[in-house]
């Protein structure tokens, strides 16, 4: 007789026994408690996170003869046919194969007929493969599903269910588990099961899982089968590393292996491509990512470095090769043919892979403004998911004190910035107050033109005890470049490695105003620099000559006979 699977074995028959759902547990229970069970339910997932054996789980909650605290007693006549399968008050029916009209038509006559206990459950799986017919047909029981009738529909796409089919249900979302917690249920069934396996095996189990309780069992059952060990297999970071290095040779290698180890080229790319869309998804939507935490930060990570345009362009050219791949001689010489393509994008002239090499020359030129090193910025993360949010490395927003004119004499600082310092920010020494005024024109050299325009109209008057005092031509212009303080200090933190604070203080121009300026000179000064009327002078008084003398010097030696005619 054959011996019964691992995840079979231990399927969860209880509410308390479902591992990793919480949130869906807590709304059934409380909905049996207090006597308000939906009639039509949507359970949507990730494959081997529980949405089959929570159905069944509800089916017998709701037809159990001795319920207690919303959990099924595991012993009546009800809950005992429920786990044989040999209940006439549960119906299961996969819609993959049964997704024709006729199907449907079926199931509706089936709901209208009476049966044993309180409830008839009926459990449809996979419910987005129905035909649009089928959906058609459903959705008029759904509408109007008699009294004892309870829907469950599964999928683990509820994107392409019908919106008219999800408004009539209640969406339960069912996730995967995290690592730890998955780790955690391996080992007590090791240990309930008696079963022989190293704990690095255990560890490898887990990783294979993918946060899947039924793939983790049913990889758990392989490794002990194989003497409670697990092959080291090539892992698809490989592909998404050597995409990011650009490492042909990398790529071609981690084929091989997998090819090896027994992999299919259409199978393995299929895999790379569904790797690729985590990517994806996590640049562009990181709440649609169905990974493990641990794991989305790590896919996370590598779509930021990757960027989003190598992305989309490896996704399309892997998705060329699964259609060609079908006739092709050789599978295996056609991914690694479009390997090499994606790993070496400069002997490529397609928009999709000059856009990438535009990325990566843009963060070389930004590199290349600091001699001593680029110019990090921290990663923006959001507060709800804990992921990197779309942008990558763009700057997180810091709010600048107004800055307002001050009565005082011009001697007096007119305002203060304090720059809060940056965790994720390193730098390798701390410089002194003179190496500070040395790098000041590398700070100004590296920002965004319309900053770098402000502040070399600033001059740095004095460093001391990690204060820059900064002379700018008038309040103004002070209160406009104190709108660019963020990009200014993350500068100054990474160059001068500690705490900066910047004053500013209303003092002479660059131009130099005790010198001489000629109309023309004057007109051309910068406009951003206001005159100041307190600083102009009264022109001497000059007697102006008639108009018969400037005629007599217009010409030299003439008389004038008669001025009155």
């Amino acid at each position: 007789m054959a011996t019964q699977s691992l995840y079979r074995r231990y399927r969860p028959r209880r509410f308390d026994e479902l591992k990793g759902q919480d949130h869906v547990v807590r709304a059934l229970r409380n909905a049996v408690i207090n006597n308000r069970e939906g009639q039509a339910y949507l359970f949507s997932g990730p494959r081997g996170t529980g949405k089959t054996s929570t159905a069944r789980i509800l089916a017998k909650v709701l037809n159990c003869e001795k319920l207690k605290d919303g959990e099924p007693c595991g012993k009546c006549n009800s809950c005992v046919s429920i786990d044989v399968g040999s209940s006439y008050d549960v119906l299961e029916l996969d819609a993959a194969s049964n997704n024709g009209v006729d199907n449907m038509r079926e199931l509706i006559e089936r709901a209208a007929l009476g049966n044993p206990g309180r409830h008839r459950v009926f459990i449809l799986d996979e419910v987005h493969m129905l035909s649009k017919p089928a959906e058609a047909a459903l959705l008029k029981t759904l509408e109007e599903p008699p009294e004892h009738v309870v829907f469950v529909l599964a999928t683990t796409d509820p994107q392409k269910v019908s919106e008219t089919i999800r408004s009539r249900t209640q969406h339960l979302q069912f996730h995967l588990l995290p690592m730890q917690e998955l780790k955690d249920h391996v080992n007590w069934v090791v240990a309930d099961a008696k079963l022989v396996i190293s704990e690095d095996a255990i560890d490898r189990v887990v990783k294979l899982g993918g946060g899947s309780v039924r793939d983790t069992l049913s990889a758990l059952e392989l490794a002990v089968a194989s003497g409670g060990e697990v092959d080291e297999q090539i892992s698809l970071d490989e592909f998404i590393e050597a995409f990011i290095d650009h490492d042909p040779g990398r790529a071609l290698a981690a084929v091989g292996a997998s090819v090896q180890f027994g992999a299919d080229p259409r199978a393995l790319t299929e895999d790379i491509v569904r790797n690729l869309r985590d990517l994806f998804l996590s640049l562009m939507a990181p709440e649609l990512v169905q990974l493990p935490k641990e794991r989305a930060e790590i896919v996370s990570d590598q779509a930021r470095r990757m960027g989003a345009s190598s992305v989309v362009r490896a996704i399309e050219v892997l998705g060329e090769v699964l259609i060609e791949i079908r006739h092709a001689p050789d599978a295996r010489l056609l991914l690694e043919v479009s390997l090499v393509k994606l790993t070496r994008q400069n002997s490529s002239t397609d928009v999709a892979a000059l856009m990438s090499r535009i990325e990566r020359l843009e963060a070389g030129v930004v590199a290349s403004r600091d001699p001593t090193g680029p110019i990090t910025r921290p990663v923006l993360v959001d507060s709800n998911t804990g992921r990197a949010k779309l942008g990558g490395r763009a700057t997180p927003l810091v709010v600048v004190p107004n800055i307002t004119a001050a009565s005082e004499p011009t001697s007096k600082p007119v305002s203060v910035a304090e720059i809060a310092p940056s965790k994720e920010l390193e730098s390798t020494a701390i410089l002194n107050d003179d190496e500070i005024k040395r790098r000041w024109p590398d700070v100004v050299t590296a920002q965004k033109p319309m900053v770098r325009a402000l502040y070399s109209a600033v001059n740095l008057i004095d460093c001391k005890d990690g204060v820059i005092t900064l002379s700018a031509p008038s309040e103004v212009h002070i209160a406009k470049a104190s709108e660019h303080l963020e990009a200014i200090s993350l500068s100054l933190k990474t160059i001068a490695g500690q705490q900066i604070k910047l004053t500013f203080v209303v003092g002479e121009s660059k131009r130099n105003r005790n010198t001489k300026q000629t109309p023309t000179e004057l007109i051309d000064q910068e406009i951003e620099e206001p005159i100041d009327l307190a600083e102009t002078t009264i022109a001497p008084k000059v007697a102006r000559s008639s108009s018969i003398d400037d005629l007599a010097k217009a010409f030299p030696g003439s008389r004038i006979i008669d001025d009155k005619k």
